[in-house]
């Protein structure tokens, strides 16, 4: 018997038990289908994580005075991802102490390493932008920047231009539009924006220029923004519990660590610790809550493993009962073969291939079930469709096995039948 052969009437005894085939590839599907589910769905939130935390690029980091995190939900239950693990521990009584104008302009005038250094403070959140016809929604947020704050966090300028020091020393009421913001304002027009005074949280401000949309995620909006001057946001917010933000941008992604290691040692002495001090305050990468979240995920793809083995575990033992059965049913059909020529080996492959071929059916309607419900989650969040290949692989090599080993021992018992017994089976 040929291999074509022995192939063949597998698949037809495979179309000839249609319920039960079935039956058999939904139950592997479904732990293939989990977990590709859930690793298309984590990849999707990584990669639009990954674009809306590393603006400022793999060259730049920030110091701030508490860990720096994210929220995911709203109202009393909320989930965070910290930033760095020390956090925890609060060991310095003077954690948690904001980072001071003072601080930070110190910081950027004494800081001696070759980088370009950027001071930003929060404003007011959640507010409306408006001109003379027309209104944003109440999710606009002001920020308050220098003139090296827009390059630091990866925004680039479509019309008009950038904040100079002469502004931020002024702190006059000028600012810089979103692009989100520039077309609620001027629908189909947002150049026309620079030059204007708009009314921000009631308060006038010229446009300098509009910010070029750079994209936005489930997770950060870049373009619902109002960018003006920290000096400004002194002035006009009461700013004695905000905190300054300071980032920096080396030319070398190389000089990162000794960058890093600079800044700390600039910076504890304007905090004023003593030597057997812990710092109060954390550096961190652009990338790293997307990092962290990585690292988080990978709990959860490592449970999903688990309930897919243990699926596939019930799959394997529902596919082994179902190829007995199969043995016993067609025990004549055996013994007629073995009679006609057929070896042990012919008999041995074709139970082997019925059960090998089962398995992977299973495995691809599982994939491809996985992989279109779980890009639902790449559309919410709008990034390119994914399709985690190493899984998929891994997927098809663990269920070919579990066909293997499932379908061995029939097919063993198969083989192992006498001819004469066979053929008088009733």
């Amino acid at each position: 018997m040929t291999f074509k052969d022995t192939v063949k009437l597998s698949w037809g005894n495979i179309t000839g038990n249609r319920l039960r085939t079935v039956i058999t590839v939904i139950i592997i599907a479904l732990g293939i289908f989990a977990l590709i589910l859930i690793i298309t769905a984590i990849q999707a939130a990584s990669n639009s994580l990954t674009d809306s935390f590393s603006t400022m690029g793999a060259n730049a980091f920030s110091v701030r005075f508490k860990d720096k995190n994210i929220r995911f939900g709203g109202g009393a239950q909320r989930t965070i991802i910290k930033t760095n693990k020390s956090a925890l521990k609060q060991k310095n009584s003077s954690i948690g102490k904001i980072i001071t104008y003072e601080q930070a302009k110190e910081f950027k005038e004494r800081y001696p390493f070759p980088a370009k250094v950027g001071l930003a403070i929060r404003g007011a959140g959640g507010i409306v932008v408006n001109n003379e016809n027309k209104k944003t929604n109440p999710d606009i947020n002001v920020t308050g920047g220098d003139e090296n704050y827009l390059e630091l966090n990866g925004y680039k300028i479509a019309y008009g231009r950038n904040i100079t020091a002469a502004d931020v020393e002024s702190g006059s009421n000028v600012c810089i539009l979103g692009n989100d913001v520039a077309e609620k304002l001027y629908p189909g027009n947002a150049a026309k924006a620079v030059d204007k005074v708009i009314s921000v949280d009631h308060i006038p401000y010229r446009v300098l220029a509009v910010l070029d949309d750079k994209g936005s995620s489930a997770f950060l909006s870049t373009g619902k923004v109002v960018i003006t001057s920290y000096n400004n946001i002194r002035r006009l917010y009461a700013t004695q519990n905000s905190s300054f933000a300071i980032a920096v941008m080396v030319p070398d992604i190389n000089l990162m660590d000794a960058a890093i290691g600079e800044a700390r040692g600039a910076f504890r002495p304007i905090r004023k610790l003593d030597i057997k001090e812990e710092d109060n305050f954390y550096i961190d990468k652009s990338d790293s809550i997307a990092e962290k979240f990585l690292s988080a995920s990978q709990y959860l793809q490592y449970a999903m493993i688990a309930i897919a083995l243990i699926t596939l575990i019930g799959a394997a033992i529902g596919l082994m009962n179902i190829m007995l059965v199969a043995v016993n049913e067609r025990t004549k059909e055996i013994g007629l073969i073995k009679a006609l020529g057929g070896t042990k080996k012919d008999i041995r492959d074709q139970f082997l291939w019925e059960s090998v071929l089962i398995s992977l059916m299973g495995a691809i309607a599982g994939i491809i079930a996985g992989v279109l419900i779980g890009n639902v989650v790449a559309i919410l969040l709008k990034t390119g469709f994914v399709i985690p290949w190493a899984w998929v692989i891994a997927g098809i090599f663990v269920c070919s096995l579990v066909g293997l080993v499932a379908g061995l021992y029939p097919a063993i018992k198969a083989s192992k039948l006498n001819p004469i017994d066979a053929l008088r089976y009733e």
